[in-house]
């Protein structure tokens, strides 16, 4: 079997994130990222995965990661399995067999999920779904980011799409980040007519709806105007074509509300488009 650009990316980072640095008490506080996770063939995008690996080598590595994806809409609030070795979901269809034979056994995340239900108001129960492990808003990316599965991780569900409970949500990891875990909000900047995007193939040209979105998303980001963000539905260019259903968008509000100044500097870390989506990324102190 001929080596796959996933099986390189893992022989030449592997040696570097077993050396990268792990956060320690007195560390700054790890970063709230929103990152455009895309779809299985991330694992087949040299550049996408290089993207993702220096951006994660870019910081320590976490004690674990809380991954808010759009692929897991649940209330009442829930985690994933805390088990080490949780199967995975393969939430996709119409790939190579190779892709739902992957596997990414993260270890025990046990002390995360206590951590996690810790920062929950009372008013607010956690469900710990024990039949459910991680979705590929969790571990395509995670796979790129942290190739030896070295780092614990779980997925909170999203309970809502309203903006402001979902900042509310991230209010509530906002602590973890400075526990040394990553708070991650999993989605993908556009995300528009995707099953027409994957039959153009990887040449497909970003449409105008893609285009003008992405840089009304950026400009508001820059100008940290989370309230003019939180009107997306409304105000945002290239809508409703950009975000049909908008799972994929509002997973952002948690990381701004995880950051500890949403309205502070934002830092992109991916840029440019895959399949006419745009693979925006970012993240804030």
């Amino acid at each position: 079997m001929s080596m796959t650009v996933l099986d390189r990316h893992e022989m030449s980072s592997a040696p570097r994130s077993a050396a990268q640095p792990r956060w320690q008490d007195g560390d700054a506080p790890l970063p709230s990222i929103y990152l455009s996770h895309g779809y299985p063939g991330l694992l087949d995008d040299e550049l996408w995965l290089s993207e993702l690996f220096e951006w994660a080598m870019s910081m320590p590595k976490p004690r674990g990661v809380v991954v808010v994806s759009a692929h897991w809409e649940n209330a009442p609030t829930s985690i994933t399995s805390p088990t080490a070795n949780t199967p995975l979901v393969y939430d996709f269809g119409g790939f190579e067999q190779r892709f739902y034979e992957l596997t990414y056994p993260t270890p025990d995340a046990s002390t995360l999920g206590a951590r996690i239900a810790a920062m929950m108001p009372d008013s607010e129960s956690l469900h710990v779904d024990h039949n459910r492990g991680l979705d590929h808003g969790a571990w395509v990316p995670l796979r790129a980011m942290y190739p030896l599965a070295d780092v614990p991780a779980l997925q909170v569900s999203m309970p809502t799409h309203s903006p402001e409970r979902l900042m509310d949500l991230g209010r509530h990891l906002r602590q973890l980040r400075h526990e040394g875990y990553l708070v991650v909000g999993s989605g993908f900047m556009t995300h528009g007519m995707p099953s027409r995007q994957l039959l153009l193939g990887t040449t497909a040209q970003p449409e105008s709806w893609s285009v003008d979105f992405d840089s009304w998303a950026a400009q508001l980001l820059d100008d940290g105007d989370v309230a003019g963000l939180s009107r997306f539905r409304t105000d945002a260019p290239g809508m409703p074509y950009a975000h049909p259903t908008v799972e994929h968008f509002t997973p952002l509000f948690v990381t701004l509300g995880a950051a500890d100044d949403p309205e502070g500097p934002v830092k992109t870390t991916v840029e440019g488009y895959k399949i006419g989506l745009s693979k925006r990324s970012f993240q804030l102190a």
